[in-house]
């Protein structure tokens, strides 16, 4: 199998894609609190406006809370009004995957970690510019990096170099 590694064309830092070995995997899940486990791989939604990364006005990264990928920038968090985290772009579009969601009577467009495939949240077409995209992810899928902090390898692929705030 040849892994998936690209440079992110903002950081020119390599991701390795792949997904990780069902025995990463276990050992991943095994850290994970019930809520987690009932949102990342359940796909699950937490209550709006509890979630920890609600307010956060910190500079960094937001990375996959299972498999450490770095999924947005703060840079491109703003206050939807939602009650969830909303992003209007993504660090790299190729670290997330795309499913329609049908669930609940509704039409939506469901968004998961490319690597490990944890559920996300939902990606909706009214966000402000230039993406007009709002990505709504729920917190508990999330893991926060500060500026100048490494990056989470849980995988121990070598990612956890520094990313520019």
């Amino acid at each position: 199998m040849t892994a998936s590694i690209h440079l992110n064309p903002e950081t020119a830092m390599p991701f390795d894609l792949s997904p990780p070995s069902d025995a990463q995997r276990a050992q991943l899940q095994a850290g994970l609190t019930p809520e987690e486990r009932r949102v990342l791989l359940a796909h699950g939604t937490e209550a709006p406006f509890c979630g920890v990364f609600l307010d956060n006005k910190q500079t960094g990264h937001y990375c996959c809370r299972l498999c450490g990928l770095p999924l947005f920038a703060s840079s491109t968090k703003f206050d939807s009004g939602t009650g969830w985290p909303s992003f209007f772009a993504p660090l790299d579009e190729r670290h997330l995957g795309r499913i329609t969601d049908t669930s609940h009577g509704m039409l939506r467009t469901e968004i998961t970690c490319t690597r490990c495939a944890s559920h996300l949240g939902h990606v909706f077409p009214d966000g402000p510019p230039p993406s007009f995209e709002r990505h709504c992810l729920n917190s508990v899928c999330l893991q926060f990096v500060a500026s100048g902090d490494r990056l989470p390898d849980p995988l121990q692929r070598g990612e956890t170099a520094l990313l520019a705030g």
